[in-house]
């Protein structure tokens, strides 16, 4: 069975035409990437949660500009701005919305209104159950392999759970990268997949080279979730400030300082190029990252992979 078969049901709620969407990460996903995505044909995704109520609405009309297709916007439900990001959203007819850190039911209305296809981001059975409940279109069932804010189960344990308690379609995400973790998310019962770390390394992407470049280097081994202590629980690439953060931890600090220490740690890596004192978010499956190419070569390149898994699975 093709994938475009195995992901008809998202890519018709999405009109895409590959089953792929670019995760909504904070400081790299902006207007350039999610509509080099969109235009590849995947969903792009605007992160919302750095940016003010003004720069999200310049950022989607920009992203307009550069692309027909249609492309969808990310709100962290715990920023501050989530409340102005979802009002934007409506006003601005936004195609797509995808939510994590929380559950977006106090937004399902407007949405609703504006004909928005919301999908939240879900790492347990019961926040996909309380999302398809709400209105949800669709959920991203995203497991602890993924890079940045993560839950506690894997991708293989978490996937074929939900699909099994909602009847919307659901997109695989966390430690997938090429056409073989595209597969197996369909073997899964996954309509779709969501990819981050894939696309940091994309040309169009504007996180800084030195991000890039230490995404590149990155072996298996080298991520860690720090932030638990906290409730916060963040996989990102070992330098300094991962390994100052792990043993605040450790020693049993209390949480204002750990919280401190993160504060604009983000930023410093992707937009200063700081990798070793800044947040250098990324997923288990950096290591699988070898070199940089286009949005298109990207989303094509799995997809073509995948097919041929798929042919390879189908044919023993």
């Amino acid at each position: 069975m093709s994938v475009r078969r195995l992901g008809q049901s998202l890519t018709r709620l999405l009109g895409v035409t590959y089953p792929v969407i670019q995760g909504g990460m904070a400081w790299v996903a902006d207007a350039q990437l999610a509509a080099a995505v969109s235009n590849a044909g995947g969903l792009g995704v605007i992160a919302s949660a750095h940016l003010a109520p003004g720069e999200l609405r310049v950022a989607i009309r920009a992203a307009r500009e550069m692309t027909a297709r249609p492309f969808g916007v990310n709100i962290m439900l715990m920023s501050p701005n989530a409340g102005e990001a979802a009002r934007i959203c409506c006003e601005e007819h936004v195609a797509v919305v995808t939510t994590g850190a929380g559950h977006p039911g106090q937004f399902m209305q407007e949405f609703a209104a504006a004909g928005i296809i919301v999908v939240p981001v879900v790492a347990s059975t019961a926040q996909a159950k309380r999302a398809a409940s709400a209105g949800a279109h669709a959920v991203i069932a995203e497991g602890y392999e993924a890079g940045g804010h993560v839950g506690e189960l894997t991708t293989m344990a978490l996937v074929p759970q939900v699909v099994d308690a909602v009847h919307v379609p659901v997109v695989a995400a966390g430690g997938i990268a090429d056409g073989r973790g595209v597969a197996a998310a369909f073997c899964l019962g996954a309509s779709g997949v969501q990819l981050g770390t894939a696309f940091v390394v994309a040309r169009e992407c504007t996180a800084h080279p030195n991000y890039k470049r230490k995404v590149l280097a990155a072996s298996d081994s080298d991520t860690l979730v720090t932030g638990r202590s906290v409730g916060h629980p963040v996989r990102a690439l070992k330098n300094r400030f991962t390994r100052e953060l792990a043993r605040l931890e450790r020693e049993g600090a209390d949480p204002d300082t750990v919280m401190s220490l993160g504060v604009g740690s983000l930023a410093k890596a992707v937009r200063d190029g700081d990798v070793e004192h800044g947040s250098v978010m990324a997923g288990q499956i950096a290591g699988l990252l070898k070199e940089e190419k286009t949005a298109s070569d990207i989303v094509t390149g799995i997809m073509q992979e995948a097919e041929e898994v798929l042919a390879l699975l189908g044919a023993t």
